[in-house]
């Protein structure tokens, strides 16, 4: 049945599943290793690179080996939603799951984040507001797994959206148009 699907969504689908497995290996590796994953900031998240790497390959799959080399802007968007939202949903439940039966990924995620939040500086208090920077301090302490897990899949989008953008206008081919 799935040999049936247009390649374009094949193509995506199974990419997308390889990146959701490897970016939660590569979530675990950078938590064992002491460095909390999700309190990373976003413009250095190692996400930015397995996208980049991970729609590159998919698109040029699509476009040349399906496309005759082929492919359109809007196919390059699509292609890159549809990786976008198995990586995303695939990450998201195995955070959650990993929230549930393993306290201290969450535990040290909060803990971590308070003490951030703990050291910010009064500049930066005053900017943002006491009432919000206190509203901020309790709500990290209520996080749950589901909230966990559905930040990091927004965050995913995010990125995505852009890096999407970027190398679909970049890889796609247009058919040459004779100029007789």
């Amino acid at each position: 049945m799935f040999k049936s699907w247009s390649p374009l969504a094949r193509i995506s689908i199974r990419n997308g599943l390889i990146a959701g497995l490897l970016g939660f290996v590569l979530l675990l590796g950078l938590y064992f290793m002491g460095k909390h994953p999700m309190l990373f900031m976003i413009f250095f998240d190692f996400r930015i690179l397995l996208f980049a790497i991970f729609m590159t390959l998919t698109l040029k799959e699509i476009r040349d080996n399906y496309q005759d080399g082929i492919i359109f802007f809007w196919q390059g968007m699509i292609a890159n939603l549809i990786f976008t939202i198995v990586f995303s949903v695939l990450i998201f439940g195995l955070i959650w799951l990993l929230c549930q039966f393993y306290e201290p990924f969450l535990e040290n995620y909060i803990t971590n984040a308070l003490e951030q939040l703990a050291t910010v500086e009064e500049e930066i208090v005053k900017q943002l507001g006491k009432k919000a920077y206190d509203s901020n301090f309790q709500s990290m302490a209520a996080t749950n797994g589901y909230v966990l897990a559905k930040h990091y899949l927004w965050q995913s989008f995010i990125i995505s959206f852009f890096l999407s953008i970027i190398i679909s206008v970049i890889l796609r081919r247009q058919p040459k148009i004779d100029k007789e």
